[in-house]
């Protein structure tokens, strides 16, 4: 027997519109439970650009969405249990596979359609200068006509200071949430350019190292930055696929008036796409410089080595000659044959600049 699909509830069949549900009684949802407010960072109702009163509890942020002429929920996640997404999920009418997606993470940057509903999975990014590591994260977004949901992984990429400067700006903000959507796919996109910038940086500072006249070996710094560099790679371009479709598809639920700024975001996320392939690559050239550079360093101490044993052979050779206990040796008797050696190793050494060069 087929499997059967999963049912929404009445009250997210409602408020998505859904004629099935229409004529139905009104039901309650389920109330979340703890597991979704100690993940819940915010909860808010949006109407005409403003925010409707402070944080409201989730199901009621549902039925104040579902009663606004056009106003929509923006929901907030931090690093929710299984049974805080799943709950959520179900609130929502969420795709069973798009909510697997979210509560297992550590997903590819991707972009799905589930009916009208868009799922997007996207890396964040933070530079730690004094580390010189890549901090990344991971945000999952849930659009949908009247609701979005973000469900953040790590710590990189708070949404509380975005979400303040969207409610400082009601112009913006009474799009709906499809503008949300793009502020923070522009945010996220901004900050890999700062951790671009972080890059660079060390990278010119391993450059000027490998070069310099100071005899150091920044193999291990090379190694670990490049590394980062690696990883950031990994969550910059997967990204560009996504994001083209997400400009490019007509039949996505995107609005035509949103697509000249996702195509901005796009174009930004291809230069940090090339951007990080070309440190990447700069980081390759600097590992091989830095290996020349300790290769000659190497022959120039073995050429050393080898001139002073050069110098030491003579005298060993003329002092262990007349150290053997012969008696009849044709230099023993002559009065001036000591003085006379002593002069030839003192002239062999006083020429160690010419051997050594």
């Amino acid at each position: 027997m087929a499997e059967r699909p999963p049912q929404r509830s009445r009250a997210v069949l409602s408020f998505l519109g859904d004629s099935r549900s229409r004529d139905a009684p009104a039901t309650t949802a389920p109330l979340p439970g703890r597991d979704v407010d100690r993940a819940l960072t915010d909860c808010a109702v949006y109407e005409g650009g403003e925010r409707q009163g402070g944080q409201v509890p989730l199901e009621e942020a549902l039925q104040r969405a579902r009663d606004c002429t056009d106003g929509f929920v923006w929901i907030g996640l931090h690093d929710p249990e299984a049974q805080a997404v799943e709950l959520v999920g179900r609130f929502f009418g969420l795709h069973p596979l798009a909510v697997e997606d979210a509560i297992h993470a550590h997903q590819r940057p991707k972009l799905e359609r589930h009916d009208d509903l868009l799922f997007l999975v996207l890396k964040t990014a933070r530079y730690v200068d004094a580390d010189e590591l890549v901090d990344i994260g991971e945000l999952l977004l849930f659009l949908g006509d009247r609701f979005l949901v973000t469900i953040r992984h790590g710590e990189a990429r708070p949404l509380a200071e975005l979400r303040r400067q969207l409610e400082a700006d009601h112009e913006r903000l009474a799009r709906g949430p499809g503008a949300v959507f793009h502020a923070i796919i522009d945010a996220v996109v901004d900050d890999y350019a700062d951790v671009l910038d972080g890059l660079t940086n060390d990278v010119d500072e391993i450059e000027a190292e490998v070069f310099s006249d100071v005899r150091s070996n920044p193999t291990e710094r090379i190694y670990r930055l490049k590394r980062e560099v690696l990883q950031f790679k990994r969550a910059v371009t997967p990204f560009v696929h996504p994001l083209t479709r997400l400009v490019e598809d007509e039949e996505l639920p995107v609005p035509d008036r949103a697509r000249p700024y996702l195509r901005d975001v796009l174009d930004h996320l291809v230069r940090d796409a090339e951007g990080v392939t070309s440190i990447d690559e700069l980081l390759n050239g600097v590992l091989d410089a830095n290996l020349a550079q300790m290769s000659v360093r190497q022959n120039d101490d073995m050429r050393t080595i080898s001139a002073w044993v050069a110098i030491a052979a003579l005298p060993t050779m003329v002092f262990g000659l007349y150290g053997m206990n012969f008696e009849h040796m044709p230099e023993l008797k002559w009065e001036l044959g000591y003085p006379a050696v002593l002069v030839l190793v003192a002239l062999v050494r006083f020429d160690r600049k010419n051997i050594l060069s």
